[in-house]
């Protein structure tokens, strides 16, 4: 009997702590943990056959992303460099593929692409397919959570030119921490990098932050726009140290050091392979009283100004469709014509900019402008300081190995592609 009796209070005692864990349990899951954010990985293919031994942009490559938009609301980040190889643009690609878009983000420079740097892009309809245009520049440089609302996927496919002070990362940036803060997926079609393969130039220093520089990333990073994504997540750089589900759809074939032909030009000042390779050596012209050719047939392939010296080639910079008023506008600027130098290889290139600020006439004009937008694009005061003190360029490549060495042990972490 009292054995009975105890085997009884055994099993009441051990029904009471089950209910107990069970409770527990459904109490939790309740409020689940959520799942920590990462990087989804798409492995990368090699070709199996000699007709698939080509490179492919991953918008060409629709069957790995396709799937993973179907029966999902889509917002698309895009220009007029989000190309298929036979010149379809994605965004009519996906519509005629039956995908859901709500509208379409559009960066600096609009969705077609014509609007000058820095140019305010309104936000309109496309003529085409009569979906919505939202701009991002402006005061709208990040989506905003109604514009989100809706919204199951964000794509974003976009040529960069794998320099920092060209907005697009800084674009991206913004996309990726808008949809981390709202709950939605980034899926990033993966181009090229004409700058691939190698790092140069100064470090942004957290002062300089800005639209131009958001990171701190050298002037020139080495990585695709979608490893470029993978880093800015991995390493927790969005405000508030979010982190978004964040896809990569890798290129085919695709190597570092080789250069591929660009589809369509990235803005309209950067028309052509010469200007995009001589474009981080030059841009720091903008910060300066010296013209990069806007206003011209050939931007960011000369240099000139009313104030440079002893030059023998001239220009006149005139409003253009893509520089509706450009810097000296209507001068005489006398320089230098760069449209057949030969193409920099794994450097940028100082020599420009120290070249003219030696031959500049100080007395009459200072050099740099007042607002010191030369620093904002350096990300540094210390290079406007060294070409002002007379450093050689050798020395000055110097002071930039420690923080180059520093970033490397990051750029590494997010390399997905073979040089």
């Amino acid at each position: 009997m009292n054995l009975s009796v105890k085997i009884k209070d055994l099993v009441l005692i051990m029904l009471m702590i089950f209910g107990l864990q069970s409770c527990s349990t459904q109490k939790n899951n309740a409020n689940p943990t959520p799942e920590p954010v990462k990087t989804v990985e798409i492995a990368l293919e090699k070709p199996k056959n000699k007709e698939e031994n080509c490179f492919k942009n991953a918008a060409d490559r629709p069957e790995l992303y396709l799937p993973l938009l179907k029966n999902k609301t889509v917002a698309i980040v895009a220009n007029q460099t989000s190309l298929l190889a036979d010149k379809t643009h994605l965004v009519d690609f996906l519509v005629q593929n039956n995908i859901k878009i709500k509208h379409i983000f559009a960066p600096e420079h609009g969705f077609r692409g014509t609007a000058d740097a820095g140019e305010h892009v309104k936000n309109g309809i496309d003529t085409k397919t009569g979906l919505p245009i939202i701009s991002l520049y402006g005061d709208n440089k990040k989506p905003k959570p109604e514009q989100l609302q809706g919204v199951d996927i964000v794509l974003f496919d976009i040529q960069d030119v794998g320099v920092r002070f060209y907005t697009y990362i800084s674009t991206l940036t913004y996309v990726m921490e808008a949809a981390a803060e709202n709950g939605k997926e980034i899926i990033v079609l993966d181009r090229p990098n004409p700058h691939d393969g190698y790092t140069d130039g100064p470090v942004l220093k957290e002062k300089w932050t800005s639209f131009v520089g958001l990171h701190k990333v050298p002037v020139v990073y080495g990585l695709t726009i979608g490893e470029y994504g993978k880093m800015v997540n991995g390493e927790k750089w969005m405000k508030n140290a979010v982190q978004v589900k964040y896809t990569l759809i890798p290129m085919l074939n695709y190597h570092k050091n080789k250069r591929y032909p660009i589809s369509e030009k990235p803005s309209p000042n950067l028309p052509n392979d010469q200007s995009i390779n001589l474009y981080p050596s030059l841009c720091f012209f903008e910060g300066t009283q010296v013209s990069v050719g806007r206003g011209t047939d050939f931007p960011f392939q000369v240099y000139g100004s009313p104030w440079l010296k002893n030059q023998e080639f001239s220009f006149t910079p005139k409003p253009t469709s893509g520089a509706k008023d450009p810097f000296l506008n209507g001068k005489l600027c006398y320089g230098k014509d760069l449209r057949q130098f030969p193409e920099i290889k794994g450097k940028l290139d100082l020599s420009f900019v120290i070249d003219a600020y030696q031959n500049f006439d100080k007395k009459a004009q200072d050099f740099f402008l007042k607002n010191l937008w030369f620093d904002t694009l350096a990300g540094t005061d210390e290079l406007r300081k060294q070409i002002i003190s007379g450093t050689p360029e050798t020395e000055i490549r110097k002071s930039w190995q420690k923080d180059l060495e520093n970033f490397e042990k990051i750029r590494r972490k997010y390399v997905l592609y073979e040089n």
